[in-house]
């Protein structure tokens, strides 16, 4: 309840542009990497999907075929 009390006293560019600012300042360096280890995180586990996709769909476009196609 403090943090609210010191903030109430403060004008709206103080609350809104210079404290976003001093964090942007401050911990931009982290911010940074955590978004681009998410990002790569993210792309690579899309990329994976879609490897694992197309070598489902190779193998049962080119691959051998089963005891049940061989049935019709």
């Amino acid at each position: 309840m403090a943090v609210q009390e010191i903030l109430a006293g403060l004008p709206w560019w103080v609350k809104w542009v210079a404290i976003p600012a001093l964090v942007l300042l401050v911990f931009g360096g982290v911010i940074t990497s955590v978004l681009t280890f998410v990002v790569s995180l993210l792309f690579k586990v899309l990329l994976f999907v879609a490897l694992v996709a197309g070598l489902i769909y190779a193998v049962r476009k080119f691959g051998a075929p089963s005891k049940s196609d061989r049935d019709w």
